[in-house]
């Protein structure tokens, strides 16, 4: 009506001006119908505030802008002036006439010069923005957001907030650092498209990544799992390595081998099997996703890897080469990884699924083949290691608190569910190594078929009983029979000379060795063939610790291997004795003979396994003195006549079979006073004096083999 009535009205001015005007240009029209003609189209056009609903989505506020420039020109454009606006530039704004903020209202900043104008936009809105995508969403002071009126005496004060505005789904955030974790919850959504802006209709490509010569593609905010559907971390790069120099060992024993990663994600790991370990393996890659199924066979596409199940019309229709068979075969399923293991039989299982791998122990121990390998990450390290104890009993079973140890005893809490799991199936382990960094706890064992198996890692499982006072512990002893006083058993004398209870019973953790040497250095072997860099100090670390000797004598060649391989100045055994007479060729076990004969040699071996546990040289330091260098350390216990070696769950920890008193009386004795200490403390001096005439004292000869621990 508004809109008739204006015409009308209009109409009605026209028609006496018709009447005097007797010029007219050429087209037929006067100069006053030109201007009247354009005030009529002005004035029907609707106002720029009025939109449809389909202009909603391509109009954003006025407070979300690219540069501060643009943000400058609103000043004008909220006069009306909108020609000074569209050529406005710096002089222009020096120039000008007094304007007002066009983001806060007439009550908070009043009108001023331009360069006021241009400080108090910088200062107050742009600085604090908010970018994405280079777009800025400043702060916006007007009245957008409904404040509750607050009632001071008998006033009521409508004073308005600050805010911003969203520009993925126009929200209005009044803090910058929730508007920051606001747009940070739309990039792990994926959602990048701006309601405000027209995106484009192009779907954004898949990234590309590549490590061990083998290419995956992620999809976006692949190193997040809640967000995508398929995880790839690239901090379990070391992970992945340990695991494909697992396969790669128990390759070279019988051929081929069945095998599956239960948790594909990308594929990364399965692809890294079938790509380098070739026709030796047949990998199956499952994953309940379906979209990670089919990127799973994509990238099985992208590494020229054929996919079993395929025909040869849809691998000619995505340009396969030939001949690509022979890179190797890979099986992609998409169901239950524990309806999967209990379908078919493997002989090399791998779980890594996000968080605990407790729910899948006993199918992967159900249908594994006798001397097969079951390889198991977890990644709830929160309850691993003693930051939420509930869970841990939850999951394990098993009570655990904080200790200087806890990286082992997290490593020992996983290989006693997975020796419970498989005892349960009538089963056996024997652990392989068991490795506990940063993000992660990976367990590998063998399987050993039968009950007398299974009873033998059963007996293997005991609890532990840790002084909170000394750090001191040991492993309970076995037998049915109550003690009266059980820390009689703890080496220390805390508990007569403490008040109240001063142990706690840890457990059940796996009590037995976590290290086998010869498969680690086949391990080693196969790590140097394929080149893997990352992971060969690690498990170089890991054989000198499963030994427990310095790394010189472990180095030495041993005459029991029957081949040897050089590398970087380290001797690897290709092939152990204890191998070789436990393990023949395709997996077979030799005749009833080599039970007894293992039992036996397994009891004269008891005193050579690695000592359980490790101490903290920093955690026992003596006030008030400089302890000595670590690798000196070492040669000092060992002169003392005990085992020791380096650990790779601490880089400051020693395993060694000394008891902690021996432990802090040679640290003691090898520590120098600091200058405030030795003034301060007089208890102190003695032992320094003692110090210098021991070393006073020391011959040629002791010198010569401390000067020779310098590579340790």
């Amino acid at each position: 009506m508004l809109i008739t009535f204006l015409k009308l009205f209009l109409d009605g001015l026209v028609s006496p001006l018709k009447s005097v005007i007797t010029r007219r240009d050429e087209d037929g029209l006067s100069e006053v119908e030109l201007k009247v003609e354009k005030v009529k189209e002005e004035v029907v056009k609707e106002p720029p505030s009025i939109l449809h609903s389909s202009d909603l989505t391509r109009e954003r506020h006025i407070s979300i802008q690219r540069q501060l420039a643009d943000l400058e020109k609103l000043a004008f454009r909220a006069e009306g002036d909108l020609e000074s606006a569209s050529s406005l530039n710096s002089d222009n704004l020096d120039a000008g006439n007094k304007q007002a903020c066009p983001l806060c209202p007439k009550e908070k900043f009043r009108a001023c010069n331009s360069h006021k104008l241009r400080r108090h936009l910088q200062n107050l809105h742009w600085k604090v923005s908010v970018e994405f995508e280079g777009h800025r969403m400043c702060i916006c002071h007007l009245p957008c957001l409904p404040v509750k009126p607050n009632i001071v005496g008998e006033q009521i004060s409508s004073k308005m907030g600050a805010h911003y505005h969203c520009i993925i789904c126009s929200a209005t955030i009044t803090r910058r650092t929730d508007m920051l974790g606001h747009v940070r919850r739309h990039v792990n959504k994926g959602e990048t498209k701006s309601r405000y802006i027209a995106a484009s209709s192009t779907k954004p490509s898949n990234e590309i990544l590549k490590e061990a010569d083998t290419d995956v593609q992620v999809f976006p905010n692949y190193s997040i799992p809640q967000k995508t559907d398929s995880y790839f971390n690239p901090k379990m790069k070391l992970n992945r390595q340990l695991v494909f120099c697992t396969l790669a060992a128990l390759a070279e024993e019988r051929k081929p081998l069945d095998c599956l990663d239960a948790f594909g994600a990308t594929g990364i790991m399965g692809l890294q099997w079938a790509k380098h370990l070739g026709n030796a393996i047949k990998v199956t890659i499952n994953d309940l996703n379906e979209n990670s199924a089919t990127l799973i066979q994509e990238n099985c596409h992208l590494n020229k890897l054929r996919v079993k199940g395929h025909s040869e019309e849809e691998e000619e229709r995505e340009g396969l080469p030939e001949g690509e068979e022979n890179l190797g075969n890979i099986t992609v399923t998409k169901m239950d990884a524990n309806v999967l293991m209990h379908l078919r039989s493997f002989d090399f299982i791998h779980l890594d699924p996000f968080g605990t791998s407790v729910n899948y122990l006993d199918s992967a121990f159900r249908n594994v083949r006798n001397l097969g390998i079951v390889s198991v990450t977890s990644t709830d390290i929160s309850s691993l290691y003693a930051k939420a104890q509930h869970v841990a009993r939850r999951h394990y079973g098993c009570n655990i608190v904080r200790t200087e140890y806890y990286k082992e005893l997290a490593a020992r809490v996983v290989v006693a569910a997975v020796a419970r799991a498989a005892a349960r199936c009538n089963k056996g382990v024997e652990v392989l190594f068991a490795v506990a960094l940063e993000h992660f706890v990976l367990v590998v064992v063998r399987v050993l078929r039968g009950p007398t198996s299974a009873d033998a890692a059963a007996k293997k499982i005991q609890y532990l009983i840790h002084c909170q006072w000394c750090e001191e512990r040991i492993f309970q002893k076995d037998g049915n029979m109550v003690e009266e006083n059980p820390y009689r058993q703890l080496p220390c004398n805390c508990h007569g000379s403490m008040p109240g209870k001063t142990a706690i019973e840890l457990g059940p953790l796996w009590s037995s060795s976590l290290f086998n040497t010869g498969f680690l250095r086949r391990m080693l072997f196969e790590c140097l063939q394929h080149g893997l860099d990352d992971v060969q100090a690690l498990l170089k670390t890991l054989i000198f610790e499963s030994e427990c000797t310095p790394q010189s004598q472990c180095s030495a060649p041993a005459p029991s291997s029957l081949s040897k391989q050089e590398e970087n100045g380290v001797c690897v055994k290709t092939t152990d004795e204890t191998t070789t007479d436990n393990y023949v060729a395709q997996g077979k076990r030799k005749s009833n003979e080599v039970i007894p004969n293992l039992a036996k040699k397994q009891k004269t071996d008891v005193s050579t396994e690695h000592p359980p546990f490790y101490y903290n040289i920093h955690r026992h330091s003596i006030k008030g003195m400089n302890m000595p260098k670590l690798k000196k350390f070492l040669c000092y216990l060992s002169q003392a006549g005990f085992r020791v070696s380096r650990t790779h769950f601490d880089p400051m920890g020693v395993r060694t079979d000394a008891p902690l008193v021996q432990f802090k009386s040679i640290l003691l004795k090898y520590s120098t006073p600091t200058y405030a200490g030795g003034q301060a403390e007089g208890h102190v001096q003695p032992a320094a004096e003692d110090t210098a005439a021991s070393r006073a004292g020391t011959s040629a000869k002791e010198r010569a083999e401390a000067s020779g621990c310098r590579r340790w």
